[in-house]
C-alpha cells in the first residue's frame, strides 16, 4: 500500500514551483486563485531569490502547502490508501485527503502562519536540532535545561533526530549539555519561533476560532495525525488535533512507524525538497520511498 506525505517549514527553496506554473496549465490556475484568495502573490515570494522573505513563516507556509498540493492535484491519488504531513504538511495531507477544500486549507495556513509569527514576537524562543544521541538521555536533557525554562521536545523525526523548542536561554542551555549526553551534534535553528511548545499559546485561541470558521469534512483516506501517532478521518478529531498540534511534539517517527504497521510498505514526498524522504528512510530501512519536487519529476507520469 502505499501513502503520500507532505513536508513542513524548513523545506522551502527560492524558486519553488516556477517550473510547475510555465509547464501545467493546471497548476498556474491553482497558484493563480492562490494569488487572489491570499490578496498578495505569493508565486512573486516562492519564484524570487528573495530567501529572506520567503523564510519568513507568514510567507513559507502558504508557499509549501501551495506548492505541495499543487503536485498532489497533478498526479492524481487513485492507489493511495493513506496520507500524513510533517506540521504544517499535515493541513495539506488533510486538503489532499478531502477534509479541508482548497481555499479554506489555503486561508487557514496563511492565518496559522501569521499567528506563529506574531507568537514569536510575543513569547520569544527558539529550537534546536540534536542529532545521535540515546532516547533514554532526552528525559534527563530536558530536566537539565529546564531549569534555564521552558522547553520540550518539538519534532520527534526519525531515531536518534530530535528537535527541541522553548525558552531561548533553556534551549542553548540544551545545546550546551548535548554532547556530554552523548548528541553527535546539537545545533540551534533559524527560525522566528518555539514551534511546537507552551510558547505558541497565544496563537492557539485565534487558531480555533479561524478553524470554527471552516468546514471540515470527514477525510476520505485515513490522515496520521502528528499530535497523536494515529490514522484519523472524524471531522471533529481533526478539528481538535489540529489545535493540539501548534503546542504540541510532532510524533513524526512514531507516525511511520503506525503507518508502516498498517501496512504502508510505499511512502511518496510530495512537496519541496527531499526532508521527509531521509527521515523515512532512517525510520524504517525496508519501505520503498520516492519524491516528487519539479516539473521534470511529475512530467513522464502525465
Amino acid at each position: 500500500m502505499k501513502a503520500f506525505v507532505f513536508p513542513g517549514q524548513g523545506s522551502q527553496y527560492c524558486g519553488m514551483g516556477r517550473d510547475i506554473y510555465e509547464n501545467f496549465p493546471v497548476a498556474r490556475t491553482m497558484m493563480e486563485k492562490a494569488n487572489e484568495l491570499l490578496g498578495y502573490s505569493i508565486t512573486d515570494i516562492m519564484f524570487s531569490d528573495n530567501e529572506e522573505e520567503l523564510r519568513q513563516t507568514k510567507y513559507t507556509q502558504p508557499a509549501i502547502f501551495l506548492h505541495s498540493i499543487v503536485v498532489a492535484a497533478l498526479l492524481g491519488g487513485k492507489d493511495i490508501t493513506m496520507t500524513a504531513g510533517h506540521s504544517l504538511g499535515e493541513y495539506t495531507a488533510l486538503c489532499f485527503a478531502g477534509s479541508i477544500g482548497f481555499d479554506d486549507a489555503l486561508r487557514i495556513v496563511a492565518k496559522r502562519g501569521d499567528l506563529m509569527q506574531n507568537a514569536g514576537r510575543q513569547n520569544p524562543g527558539t529550537m534546536a536540532a540534536i542529532i545521535g544521541m540515546p532516547d533514554n538521555a532526552l528525559e534527563t536533557l530536558l530536566a537539565e535545561a529546564g531549569l534555564a525554562g521552558i522547553i520540550q521536545a518539538a519534532n520527534f523525526n526519525s531515531p536518534g533526530q530530535v528537535v527541541l523548542s522553548g525558552d531561548i536561554a533553556a534551549v542553548k542551555k540544551a545545546v550546551e549539555l548535548a554532547p556530554s549526553k552523548g548528541a553527535r551534534m546539537a545545533k540551534e535553528l533559524v527560525v522566528s519561533g518555539a514551534f511546537h511548545s507552551p510558547l505558541m499559546k497565544p496563537a492557539e485561541q485565534e487558531l480555533s476560532a479561524a478553524l470554527d470558521l471552516i468546514d471540515i469534512q470527514p477525510a476520505a483516506i485515513p490522515v496520521c495525525m502528528n499530535a497523536i501517532a494515529r490514522p484519523v478521518t472524524s471531522a471533529s478529531e481533526i478539528r481538535k488535533n489540529l489545535i493540539l498540534q501548534l503546542t504540541s511534539s510532532v510524533l513524526w517517527a512514531q507516525s511511520i512507524e503506525v503507518m508502516v504497521q498498517s501496512g504502508i510498505s510505499e511512502f511518496v514526498e510530495i512537496g519541496p525538497q527531499k526532508v521527509l524522504q531521509g527521515l523515512i528512510k532512517r525510520i524504517d530501512k525496508t519501505v520503498t520511498i520516492r519524491g516528487f519536487d519539479t516539473a521534470a519529476d511529475i512530467q513522464p507520469l502525465i
